[in-house]
């Protein structure tokens, strides 16, 4: 069984959690996943099967987009809800200021990775070390945001000020933090207090599986496969109905490509639509070659 299934993740369990109950019901199948979620989020979580396998590192670059809501008046030192929260006792704000800094924060920004996560610091996740109590410094790094909407605003049981906010950013951004600093920015103090993915790339919410879902069409969970080539759909392909072309490309050797092929990575089919592998396509003078990276018996 080969393909990827759009699993919408319930919070509380960790993504490896997702694979594990996969398993049960495909134990002959390897299976991977697109996107680590902390084990408090919800949402989209692309899970691979198969052949699917060998793409995941061609897709790990795509943009996100996710829900959240932030609670205004306390930090974190986790960031999140989830850890121990210190009240700052302010939590007044004007919906202007919070405008005004939320286009501060989109675009290219610098975003320093905080302590609970799985950065790794001279051998040892952060995680770990801030489990001992160890704070260490981080080098800041360059994220993407494109698009931070605010969404709407309200309250918490405690009576706390919440922002819900939608964010469309690149691989590696913390939303948590990025509460954080909006927090700091704002002069209230904040932290994440629910947190959705609802797309990873091509794959989004609405089309997404809870496990209680595939756990009903367990039977039939092939139908609701997607196709090896769904997440490449933008590259570029070439179709072969050539005997002899078709063999050096089963056998991993290069091929003879059209002059028009753009130039990086591609997909190759043969005759009958079957993806056989994926390729990066060579332009230089005089030549015009399709190299074969991962094939796909």
């Amino acid at each position: 069984m080969h393909g990827f299934l759009n699993i919408n993740k319930d919070p509380g369990m960790t993504s490896f959690a997702v694979l594990k109950k996969i398993k049960k019901l495909l134990p002959k199948t390897k299976l991977g996943h697109l996107g680590t979620l902390d084990p408090m989020a919800a949402g989209v979580l692309p899970v691979a099967l198969g052949h699917a396998t060998r793409l995941i590192e061609y897709m790990e670059d795509s943009d996100k987009t996710y829900r959240t809501v932030m609670t205004l008046g306390g930090v974190s030192d986790t960031q999140d809800a989830w850890g121990n929260i210190e009240r700052t006792g302010c939590s007044s704000y004007h919906r202007e200021d919070l405008l005004k800094i939320l286009a501060e924060f989109t675009g290219s920004i610098q975003q320093i990775p905080p302590m609970y996560s799985a950065v790794h610091h001279q051998g040892q996740r952060l995680y770990e070390l801030a489990r001992q109590g160890v704070e260490v410094e981080r080098s800041p790094r360059t994220i993407e945001i494109k698009s931070l909407q605010m969404l709407g605003s309200g309250e918490d049981a405690d009576g706390n000020p919440t922002v819900e906010l939608e964010i469309q950013c690149s691989k590696g951004t913390y939303i948590r933090t990025l509460c954080h600093d909006i927090g700091q920015r704002l002069g209230t103090g904040a932290y994440m207090s629910q947190l959705t993915r609802t797309r990873a790339g091509i794959f989004a919410i609405k089309d997404a599986l809870t496990l209680a879902e595939l756990e009903d069409i367990k039977n039939d969970i092939a139908a609701q496969l997607m196709p090896l080539d769904y997440p490449l759909r933008h590259w570029p392909a070439l179709t072969l109905d050539n005997s002899e072309d078709i063999m050096r490309v089963n056998n991993g050797n290069h091929i003879k490509a059209p002059a028009d092929l753009p130039a990086g990575m591609i997909k190759i089919y043969d005759s009958a639509g079957r993806l056989m592998a994926i390729a990066k396509a060579v332009s230089a003078p005089g030549y015009d070659l399709a190299k074969p990276i991962k094939v796909f018996k």
